[in-house]
C-alpha cells in the first residue's frame, strides 16, 4: 500500500494520561505523529484530538482500532485530505530592520496573505494561516533573510461530509 497523509480525529473524555497512551500506540508501530492538536469539541466535556500521520491506510486503520480500545475514547475516525477542510497556523519572528530595509519582505507578506501581529524596535511577528505547503513556502521565502523564531500549530480540521459523531456524542451526553 502507498503512504499518504491521514488526519485522525479522536473524540474522548478529557482525562489525564490519555494523550500519553495514544502517542504510545504510534510509538509501538514506529509511526511519527506529524501534527497534533487537542481542543474541546462541540459537546461539553468531550475533547477532540486531531492527529496527522504519513503512512498507509492499513496502518492507519489498525491505529484507529487501537485508539478506540482506550476506555475514555468515544469514537475515532480517519480521513484523507480530500475529505476534510483543514488549516494550520504559524508565527514568524523577524528582525525589524528587514521590514523597512528589504522590499522583498513586504512582497512576501503581501503575496502570502500573512498578517503583522506586532512590531517592536528589535523584531516583528508575522502570522500565517493556511495549508502546510503554504506555510512551508513562506518559511522558505523568509529563511534567506533570517528567521529569529518559528512555530507552527497542529492541524485543525472539519469533515466535508456529515459526521456520525454528532449523534454518538449526543447519546454520550445524555448518559
Amino acid at each position: 500500500m502507498e503512504k499518504q497523509w491521514f488526519t485522525i480525529s479522536v473524540y474522548a473524555e478529557n482525562n489525564v494520561g490519555l494523550l500519553n497512551r495514544i502517542s504510545g500506540i504510534f510509538l509501538k508501530r514506529h509511526i511519527n505523529i506529524e501534527g497534533l492538536n487537542v481542543s474541546k469539541s462541540e459537546i461539553e466535556h468531550v475533547s477532540k484530538f486531531t492527529i496527522v500521520v504519513y503512512t498507509t491506510e492499513d496502518w492507519t486503520r489498525k491505529i484507529v482500532g487501537q485508539i478506540e480500545k482506550q476506555i475514555e475514547v468515544i469514537k475515532a475516525f480517519y480521513h484523507v485530505d480530500d475529505e476534510i477542510i483543514y488549516q494550520e497556523s504559524a508565527l514568524f519572528k523577524i528582525a525589524s530592520r528587514l521590514l523597512f530595509d528589504e522590499r522583498q519582505i513586504q512582497n512576501i507578506i503581501k503575496e502570502s496573505n500573512s498578517q503583522i501581529v506586532t512590531v517592536s524596535r528589535d523584531f516583528f511577528v508575522l502570522a500565517k494561516t493556511g495549508r502546510r505547503h503554504e506555510i512551508d513556502e513562506m518559511h522558505d521565502a523568509l529563511e534567506p533573510y533570517g528567521i529569529m523564531q518559528f512555530v507552527r500549530s497542529g492541524r485543525i480540521a472539519v469533515t466535508k461530509a456529515e459526521m456520525p459523531i454528532t449523534s454518538i456524542l449526543a447519546e454520550f451526553q445524555e448518559q
